[in-house]
């Protein structure tokens, strides 16, 4: 079918730029060395901090969020040194395997993908590590692939429970200024992020938040890193430069996308993304299909995985809402390939969007020829009214 109307892009990120991030972004690129560009850089850095809850440096990197996990890893470890890896899904399952290739040892925990860290189990593998051996804990906060969130704040205080040093690496790439998240107060070390998700913007910045505990470590280690060496990031982000060539114009766009979310207030900007997961799962609970998350805790406000019934394809479901109704929606990865499928709701996104979005994904369900409940979506309209 020919498309009409405007495309909906409800894969989990990169997720639809606010025309007002555009508009800035088509500003003419400045001298990344004159005074103009300071003030722009000075502004966006102290602009980010609460958003990652924090009042430490942040270093941008124009780059994908891999990049921000390699930067994460070459900063605060040395080669052999052994890493605790949780697998909760498709990318932490990736960032283990980036660990192994730095030379990094990796315990990697394995798991269901229905479910986040375990607390407890954290507590155990740590206390039975006398010797402290590992030197960092990689988490996923928000699991793209699986619409699951681990508990940081717990996570927190298992490895404080069990008295270890180690490291706390934390990737929100896509649960940043979308689901609550406070660096400093959760006693993170280092927060890995990305644009094109909560931020609003297109691929191509990636984000480390450091706490002191990291910034020390990252002074002996001793795995390999030039372009991602935070040290001279953050002595040219004093005076508002880059020992690089900056993504200027991306900088443009996120100076406007902390200026939205600011003006609707992060507490609001939570909220909002807390209710249209909810009506989200309750779209699907009342279609008669299982959302993957299986932990109430641990729900996702970013996105929302759902598993279609065996003997039908996610896939397919996909394609007809593609082809039908010009609609998006995130593909099962990994394991989870043709099992099921994500509907992202994150970001520049309100009430009416939501209400189109599944009722797309109802209409696709039936033409797809899943059997489902058709008025499934009703329970998640009643829910938006009740905003």
């Amino acid at each position: 079918m020919t498309p009409t109307g405007r495309h909906f892009l409800q894969i989990p990120g990169p997720t639809n730029t606010p025309d007002r991030v555009l508009r800035a972004m088509a500003a003419p690129t400045i001298d990344h060395r004159g005074p103009e560009f300071a003030e722009l850089a000075l502004g966006v850095m102290e602009g980010l901090q609460p958003v990652f809850g924090t009042s430490q440096p942040i270093v941008i990197y124009p780059a994908s969020g891999t990049g921000a996990w390699e930067a994460a890893l070459v900063n605060t470890l040395s080669p052999g040194d052994r890493v605790l890896c949780f697998e909760t899904g498709h990318f932490a399952t990736l960032w283990q395997e980036m660990a192994r290739r730095l030379g990094l040892e990796v315990d990697f925990v394995p798991g269901d993908w229905r479910h986040g860290v375990d607390p407890q189990q954290l507590t155990e593998k740590l206390a039975a590590d006398t010797g402290h051996e590992i030197k960092a804990v990689q988490v996923v906060h928000n699991e793209t692939s699986t619409g699951v969130t681990s508990r940081i704040p717990e996570i927190r205080e298992a490895i404080d429970r069990a008295g270890h040093p180690a490291l706390l690496l934390v990737d929100t790439i896509s649960s940043l200024a979308s689901i609550e998240y406070r660096h400093d107060a959760w006693g993170v070390d280092v927060t890995v992020a990305g644009s094109q998700k909560g931020l609003m913007l297109p691929p191509g910045l990636s984000f480390n938040a450091i706490s002191p505990k990291a910034l020390r470590a990252s002074q002996t280690a001793r795995l390999r890193r030039s372009f991602w060496d935070w040290q001279p990031i953050i002595e040219a982000g004093r005076r508002g430069f880059f020992p690089y060539t900056p993504a200027t114009n991306l900088l443009y766009g996120l100076r406007e996308a902390l200026r939205m979310l600011d003006e609707e207030g992060l507490p609001q900007v939570y909220a909002r993304h807390r209710r249209h997961a909810e009506a989200t799962r309750l779209a699907v609970r009342g279609w008669g299909l299982e959302v993957l998350c299986a932990d109430e805790r641990e729900h996702s406000a970013s996105l929302t995985g759902v598993l279609v019934p065996a003997g039908h394809d996610a896939d397919k479901v996909r394609a007809v809402v593609l082809d039908r109704y010009n609609m998006s929606l995130g593909t099962g990865l990994g394991k989870l390939a043709g099992r099921v499928f994500r509907i992202g709701h994150l970001g520049d996104f309100n009430d009416l969007m939501l209400a189109g979005t599944l009722a797309g994904v109802q209409m696709g369900l039936v033409a797809a020829g899943v059997p489902i409940d058709p008025t499934g979506v009703n329970a998640a309209l009643e829910r938006l009214q009740r905003s």
